[in-house]
């Protein structure tokens, strides 16, 4: 027998969970309409208690936990991401490339309205990403058109295979965040099943392997970059640094935070003079500039600056999904205005971003690892807490920062952030509105939890 009997008694509870989480992943990848609310909240509530209980009772067998992570990942390969129509465009702009067109100087519509069909499956792609999606110039940066590209590469003519190839890629790359997260969590003396808070997650498995969102792999070159970093190999963190920018832009935030950790910290092997540490400084943020602009420099053209500023200044003046601090501005501004809120918020929130960035980055310590990750994890957060679009896989980067801090209330948002999809879904109905009672619920729960772990006492890190 493959199992004996003692083997199945004494491993009774987890043999139960893990089949019980494999049949319930199974659902949700293969048997789940998006307009199912009921079985969607379901299931997603099942799988992160049995995902809660799985880590507790198998924190200290880690070759176990890697093997679960990976195993309830396999289950999604043949799957067509059924909460998500981004991965559409994704298809589009990788067979784009490899047709030889700049992906960044044509929207899908500028094709499909004049009857061209330049890829294969052109209209069935088009009807897939939906208006939104063809209407706009695409906003993915060049490392993300590379993963794009090897997917047309492998899988020209099939969306499913389209979608496999995309899955394994992001697949590796949590293996790469797996690694290189446990390492540092070992340099920081923190426990390493700490990385399963992230990788076993059903959120993460659902939203990025799931749902093919390109979080994982910018998170895994931020988590390379963080670990190549604490151990002084700054000139090669600066590379994977600008590596993670070019999958997706949100990293740039972060770059100020470097500041204290170049010019303040304390190295305990030898002294280093102020000029040197500037010196550093400097060197580190030429690298990344420099690597990022090699990176967007085979799309480059004045149109392709154009397009590029516009569509990412849509995300600021145009879109409106999940907000929180911005929906309450936005109801304060109609008593005044009484219309296109968005215009006026969408400009000033920016500004006090930055301002927010500069105070922390000037007058928190930053000196430690743990210091900069915290302080990275709160001027993501304070950026979501006041932009006016929050999808729910933006908050994978808060979760992966978390790991290596003492704040859980990304993990606790990672739990409720599947509220969004009920206000989320709402959009296709006749109304055309977001139900702001259900995103008021998410975000109490968010603030209540974040509040708290700000003021509480405790500073030690929860194992």
């Amino acid at each position: 027998m493959l199992l004996n009997p003692t083997f199945l008694r004494l491993n009774r509870i987890p043999l139960i969970l893990v089949l019980s989480s494999v049949l319930f992943y199974a659902s949700f990848a293969y048997d789940l309409m998006r307009t199912d609310y009921v079985k969607l909240i379901g299931l997603y509530v099942v799988l992160f208690f049995l995902f809660y209980k799985l880590l507790q009772v198998l924190k200290h067998n880690i070759k176990v936990l890697t093997y679960l992570a990976f195993g309830f990942r396999v289950i999604f390969i043949l799957a067509i991401p059924n909460l998500s129509q981004d991965f559409y465009r994704f298809i589009w702009d990788g067979r784009m490339i490899l047709e030889g067109i700049n992906p960044y100087l044509f929207t899908v519509e500028s094709f499909i309205s004049q009857g061209e069909f330049p890829v294969a499956q052109a209209q069935e792609l088009r009807t897939g990403m939906g208006d939104l999606n063809a209407s706009h110039f695409t906003n993915y940066p060049p490392i993300n058109q590379l993963c794009f590209t090897i997917a047309a590469l492998f899988a020209g003519k099939s969306i499913l295979g389209s979608a496999i190839v995309m899955r394994l890629l992001i697949i590796a790359a949590d293996f790469g965040t797996l690694y290189f997260g446990k390492k540092l969590l070992e340099k920081l003396n923190i426990p390493v099943h700490h990385i399963f808070w992230y990788i076993l997650n059903p959120f993460i498995i659902i939203e990025l392997t799931g749902n093919l969102h390109f979080e994982g792999v910018m998170i895994f070159f931020l988590v390379w970059s963080l670990y190549l970093l604490h151990v002084g190999k700054w000139q090669f963190a600066a590379v994977v640094l600008a590596l993670s920018i070019s999958v997706k832009l949100i990293p740039l935030i972060f770059l100020p935070l470097f500041f204290q950790w170049f010019m303040k910290r304390n190295d305990k092997k030898k002294e280093v003079s102020t000029a040197l540490n500037l010196t550093r400084l400097i060197g580190f943020y030429i690298l990344v500039g420099i690597t990022t602009l090699l990176l967007f420099a085979p799309f480059y053209s004045a149109e392709f600056i154009n397009n590029y500023s516009q569509t990412v200044a849509l995300w600021f003046q145009n879109f409106e999904f999940n907000g929180s601090i911005y929906y309450i501005a936005r109801e304060i501004g109609y008593t005044f205005r009484g219309y296109n809120e968005i215009a006026i918020i969408g400009k000033t929130t920016p500004i006090i971003v930055v301002l927010f960035i500069l105070i922390i980055t000037f007058f928190r310590k930053n000196k430690t690892t743990v210091e900069l990750i915290t302080a990275m994890l709160l001027a993501l957060s304070f950026y979501y807490f006041t932009t006016t679009t929050v999808h729910p896989w933006y908050v994978a980067t808060l979760l992966i920062l978390s790991v290596f801090t003492r704040y859980k209330f990304p993990l606790v948002w990672s739990f409720v952030i599947i509220l969004s999809y009920l206000a989320y879904m709402h959009i296709d109905n006749a109304d055309k509105s977001e139900k702001l009672w259900v995103i008021a619920l998410e975000y109490v729960i968010v603030y209540s939890v974040f509040l708290f772990e700000i003021f509480k006492k405790n500073k030690t890190i929860i194992n």
